[in-house]
């Protein structure tokens, strides 16, 4: 009966085991969103709208999937004649749960591009990200930004 119960508990204790290592084992994780490196044009307003026919709605992340509160998340679009003005501009603040909302009107093709919103993420310990984000002519979007941290 000894070595039965002995065979049990190591059992026991190797399931254990082995269950804690796949816990503890990091998660696959958020991959970084492309940065295109720009264009910059400069710091906007804070206002979460410009004006309507577009809504563009989104998150913040890290690397390992956390949302970053307090980012700033700032976008550019050009007006009708494909000219980039103040007017065309706005920032907002992510909430506690790295989420955002922008309103604005539908980007307009231009110069042969489609349609777009340039966009920059800003959040303490983390590389500024620039990207952008075509509507494809949706009213409505969203958007997954995972940010790189800064290297030390």
């Amino acid at each position: 009966m000894r070595p039965v119960w002995l065979v049990c508990v190591v059992g026991v204790i190797a399931a254990l085991s082995a269950g804690s290592v796949a816990a503890a084992s990091p998660q696959a994780g958020c991959t970084p969103t492309v940065n295109d490196g720009g264009p910059d044009r400069g710091t906007p307003p804070l206002r979460a709208k410009i004006g309507t026919g577009h809504v563009l709605t989104g998150i913040v992340l890290s690397p390992s999937c956390a949302p970053i509160a307090g980012a700033r998340v700032s976008f550019w679009q050009s007006n009708a004649r494909g000219v980039y003005t103040a007017a065309g501009s706005g920032a907002v603040v992510t909430s506690q749960s790295g989420r955002f909302r922008f309103e604005g009107p539908r980007p307009r093709a231009y110069n042969g591009r489609p349609g777009h919103i340039h966009i920059r993420v800003e959040a303490r310990g983390f590389e500024t990200l620039y990207t952008e984000y075509e509507p494809r002519g949706a009213r409505r979007g969203n958007v997954r930004l995972v940010l790189f941290p800064s290297a030390l």
